[in-house]
């Protein structure tokens, strides 16, 4: 009696990192300005759990080639004339009333949000993460490619992360993670705006998962909510950048 073998292999295809690292260069460079100035207005309302609302309205100067950006308060009235500086590795905060400038940390709260001071920077995603799977997905009603990241850089705001990129190559929606996987934040960005050639966001919800209360029965997160308005892609003079600047239009 003859025995038959059956063998049956399996076609593996292999993940191809550089065709998704790739992707990320490219929402990188549509998220960033580099040939120019990027200027607007931001509103910050965060919303603690259980509905108390606090709200920060400022306005940003930020210069992408040289990693650079101005932040100044215009409200609140007790804080207003606050500001950060961030020149290269460097973010200092100013203090009008004591007229200094203090380091401070791109993974710092701003004005106690769950927006971060890291947030006001362009994309780094290339530069700080790599692909480590990929799947087509719909979000809503965009046709997505969610890709699972992980940290390469020591300047990476999050150990850990999943996007959501849309076919146009804008971000959605991310969920940033601690080293053991446990959930930080989530990030949507439901709108963007078009600014001559490029486009950015015109709103962001960030939930904190971090901060959170049980009330009547139900796990609230904090909620900030982010609105981008006044956006410009004017060229500004490189004093805007500076100490001087920033105490001079603080007073």
């Amino acid at each position: 009696m003859t025995t038959f073998g059956l063998v049956f292999s399996q076609s593996v295809t292999a993940f191809d990192v550089k065709k998704y690292q790739s992707l990320l260069a490219t929402v990188d460079r549509e998220l960033s300005v580099l040939d120019t100035d990027f200027s607007a207005e931001y509103v910050i309302q965060k919303r603690d759990p259980g509905g108390a609302v606090s709200s920060t309205r400022a306005t940003i100067f930020r210069r992408d080639a040289k990693n650079q950006f101005l932040v100044l308060i215009l409200e609140p009235t007790i804080d207003k004339g606050k500001g950060y500086l961030k020149l290269g590795d460097n973010l200092w905060l100013y203090d009008p009333v004591g007229k200094t400038f203090t380091f401070t940390n791109a993974r710092d709260r701003f004005q106690n949000s769950s927006f971060k001071n890291s947030d006001f920077e362009p994309s780094h995603l290339s530069r700080d993460y790599k692909p480590l799977s990929a799947e087509r997905t719909k979000l809503g009603s965009y046709d997505c490619t969610l890709l699972e990241l992980e940290a390469v850089s020591r300047d990476a705001a999050y150990p850990k992360m999943k996007i959501w990129i849309s076919s146009d190559n804008l971000v959605r929606k991310r969920e940033e993670y601690s080293l053991s996987g446990s959930i930080l934040r989530t990030v949507a960005i439901p709108s963007y705006q078009k600014v001559e050639k490029k486009w950015l966001p015109a709103s962001m919800i960030i939930i904190d998962h971090l901060q959170f209360k049980s009330i009547n029965g139900k796990v609230e997160y904090e909620r900030t909510t982010v609105t981008v308005s006044k956006p410009s892609l004017k060229s500004l003079p490189d004093t805007v950048y500076t100490k001087d600047y920033l105490e001079r239009v603080a007073r």
